[in-house]
């Protein structure tokens, strides 16, 4: 769902009034999204994916107050972000998926009734984002973009300007 925001916020030239960088400079005036992801610095990319793999690996602990999904958790349930001996070392204010615990009178239907909403949501995102892509990339690809979205040449599976690994297969 991020994806999807992101490039909506991008396409639309939505920017955040502080500076980007450390250095001061500001945010990318580049409104086609891949274009605008390859003008990141790649340090700013290894944040972003820090960040990606440190949510990955707190869903997938258990804690006193949520079992795994495969321990007779409820899939989708991500940890709370609690301090203390079971939490994180310092108080973080909010969780996700409620902040401001508003959902703390609801009746277990309706709380059911709105994590279906959510991974449906999350499914419609995934489909428009793909959407999006596959139009900037084959252009005429997805009827309704068509003419919609700018095309794009670069490599989408490409997320670094500077490749880590090497050739593929040793090449």
């Amino acid at each position: 769902m991020f994806a999807f925001v992101g490039y909506i916020a991008v396409a639309n030239s939505f920017r955040f009034p502080w500076p980007m960088q450390m250095d001061g400079s500001g945010f990318l005036t580049e409104t086609n999204p891949p274009a605008a992801w390859d003008a990141v610095t790649d340090d700013a990319k290894w944040q972003i994916f820090s960040l990606i793999a440190f949510l990955e690996v707190w869903s997938e602990l258990s804690t006193p107050g949520n079992k795994h999904y495969m321990r007779g958790g409820r899939p989708g349930d991500f940890p709370d972000f609690t301090s203390g001996p079971e939490g994180l070392p310092h108080p973080v204010p909010f969780n996700f998926y409620d902040p401001f615990r508003l959902s703390k009178n609801m009746t277990d239907e309706q709380k059911e009734k709105r994590l279906l909403v959510e991974i449906n949501n999350g499914r419609l995102a995934m489909l428009g984002i793909i959407g999006f892509v596959s139009e900037q990339v084959v252009p005429g690809s997805v009827p309704g973009l068509t003419g919609v979205v700018p095309a794009y040449d670069g490599d989408v599976m490409a997320p670094f300007t500077t490749n880590y690994l090497g050739a593929a297969f040793g090449q």
